[in-house]
């Protein structure tokens, strides 16, 4: 159903069509395959936090009372003129400094894929395991959506009333966003280890980092919950050489350091 309805055109074409339906008929296989004998576990980790927007970040506290600073949340800012009347959008903008919350999650369909894959490549059947690992990839993003309603819903609970179609939970006609370190809007990998210890997501989910900020499994989701009604996905695009500066100052880093784990947004040659 998802393939028919993000790629119409692969079904209506008489010869694609035909291989994309194969594909998604070896697709339901599996998954049915992976259902009946238990072969992936999903697990996943919540959290919603009272906090405060300060400039660009976002301190979370350790309690509803606000007393202590548990983190602060580094977010950067676009720096380009747009050409319309809409500011250069922070993620922190969607954070009232006056208080307010905001949620992390981590989310994995990957523990046992190891063990599925390599049945597959021990049999020489590639392909399976390339569809083993594109399946967890997609429950993972299943499970990523299913706990953002769950959130939303309940859990949060600032939409309860929200009913949307599968049509329009795929348009993420919903209210509010859940963006994930390393991705556009925050694109700093370095900051899922706040979000990890935030959660205590190892302990939790059995999810772990690597020196480069990859989640293991890597059939995985993490990432922020932001409420604000006027919340959403937008990239930060190129960075000046100022702004690198002031986010190495807040992150306490070196200009170099700061440089490197922001090197595909640079705007200019370090």
């Amino acid at each position: 159903w998802e393939l028919r309805g993000r790629f119409p055109d692969l079904f209506d074409d008489p010869d694609v069509g035909e291989q994309a339906r194969r594909l998604h008929d070896d697709a339901l296989r599996m998954l049915e395959t992976i259902v009946r004998e238990e072969r992936l576990e999903a697990r996943a980790a919540v959290g919603l936090f009272a906090a405060a927007r300060e400039g660009d970040d976002v301190a979370v506290f350790a309690d509803a009372e606000r007393s202590r600073v548990q983190a602060r949340l580094r977010f950067l800012r676009q720096q380009f003129a747009k050409g319309d009347a809409r500011a250069n959008a922070c993620l922190a903008d969607f954070v009232l400094a006056e208080g307010d919350h905001i949620g992390a999650f981590a989310v994995t369909a990957g523990h046992g894929l190891d063990e599925l894959v390599a049945g597959f490549e021990a049999a020489g059947d590639d392909y399976s395991a390339i569809l083993a690992r594109a399946l967890a990839d997609r429950l993972a993003e299943a499970g990523a959506e299913w706990l953002h309603r769950q959130v939303r819903t309940d859990l949060w609970g600032y939409a309860p009333d929200e009913r949307l179609t599968n049509e329009a939970l795929i348009a993420e006609a919903y209210t509010g966003i859940r963006p994930a370190p390393g991705y556009p809007a925050c694109p700093d990998h370095t900051e899922k280890r706040v979000l990890f210890e935030l959660l205590d997501a190892e302990r939790r989910t059995g999810l772990t980092l690597t020196e480069s900020f990859a989640m293991v499994p890597t059939a995985a989701v993490a990432g922020w919950y932001f409420a604000h009604p006027d919340a959403y996905y937008f990239g930060v695009g190129r960075l000046g050489r100022d702004q690198v500066e002031d986010y190495a100052a807040r992150k306490g880093w070196s200009l170099a350091e700061a440089e490197r784990w922001l090197a595909p947004n640079l705007g200019y040659d370090p």
